[in-house]
């Protein structure tokens, strides 16, 4: 009989509405944004559609229809044209990504600007931390973690300087947060939170992303230092070392494949949860519905539904001014 009753509360659409456990808001989602180098560039990602590349001078417009849309905040990445081999260009005070802080806080103050903090898009090598030893024979190398972590200091607090609102490490060093903790709160920057990539994974799914940001590792794989996607208790060791060491939001990257962990880390730590959609998940359906395979609409709004479902708080995805439009708030 519960069975019965429930379909046929189910068969009328107010009460279908009114019965709803998740709903998906636009104040859930936070745009990722690209910017490179240059003026008046606005340039599409070819494994993107939809995704664009900007120069600093050219993000106004795209800023303001975020704000538009009440999407709460936006995450920047950096494409510059000079690489090292200690990415000095990703805390240089004049980097793509602090002038476009800058640009973004004078234009809109009240809108929320997240940062990434990694090496790879600034590295001639694409790794995520300084090389400590590499063969170039064999292949072999490793990454010098604590080396990595001065950097990754640096750029934090470059980012801070420039008004970022909230700084998110991605190159899974250990200890990454608590450096950046004691390099932020060190310098009067105690109010920049930080959204750290606590259980980010080796997966398949970040190709398009990396021909967006030019961060493909020029040799090697990052599996020494991003996750072995058989895992989840890993995960759950990873996130409690971040919250431990500061973090204010904690994140599982990527999201569609890893709903498992997401909601394994919500029920064990019931700690302010981020999920990243990342690139793979995106240019999959927007193959596919450009193919008349699969209705795009319905499709994004079922994936980004369960991974809130499964627990986040908040989702990273390229689709949030798409959603904003489609939903509203």
């Amino acid at each position: 009989m519960e069975f019965t009753r429930l379909r046929r509360l189910r068969s009328k659409g107010f009460f279908r509405e009114l019965l709803r456990e998740n709903t998906l808001l636009v104040s859930d989602l936070i745009l990722p944004i690209f910017v490179v180098e240059g003026k008046g560039r606005k340039e599409e990602i070819p494994s993107m559609p939809g995704v664009y590349r900007f120069s600093v001078d050219s993000l106004k417009r795209e800023v303001e229809e975020v704000k538009k849309l009440g999407i709460p905040a936006v995450l920047i990445f950096g494409v510059p044209e000079s690489k090292d081999e200690i990415a000095s260009s990703a805390y240089h005070q004049e980097g793509v990504v602090q002038r476009a802080v800058r640009e973004i806080k004078k234009e809109f103050p009240d809108l929320g600007v997240i940062t990434d903090v990694c090496l790879c898009s600034y590295t001639r090598h694409g790794h995520c931390g300084i090389i400590g030893y590499e063969n170039k024979e064999s292949g072999r190398f490793e990454i010098d973690n604590d080396k990595t972590l001065k950097i990754l200091g640096k750029i934090a607090l470059s980012q801070a300087g420039a008004g970022a609102d909230m700084v998110a490490p991605s190159a899974m060093m250990d200890g990454q947060v608590n450096a950046i903790r004691e390099a932020l709160d060190g310098n009067g920057y105690r109010n920049v939170a930080i959204m750290s990539y606590a259980a980010k994974y080796a997966s398949a799914f970040y190709g398009p992303f990396r021909e967006a940001a030019d961060s493909s590792p020029r040799f090697g794989d990052r599996s020494s230092y991003q996750m072995d996607y058989h895992n989840w208790e890993e995960a759950l060791r990873e996130v409690e070392a971040d919250v431990k060491e500061g973090a204010d939001i904690v994140m599982v990257k990527p999201a569609l494949s890893y709903l498992d962990v997401i909601r394994r880390v919500k029920e064990a730590f019931n700690f302010p949860l981020s999920a990243y959609s990342v690139s793979g998940e995106y240019s999959m359906v927007k193959a596919a519905a450009q193919k008349s395979w699969i209705e795009e609409k319905k499709a994004v709004l079922e994936i980004l539904t369960s991974i809130k479902r499964a627990g986040a708080d908040m989702i990273i995805t390229y689709w949030a001014k798409g959603v904003a439009e489609w939903i509203g708030d």
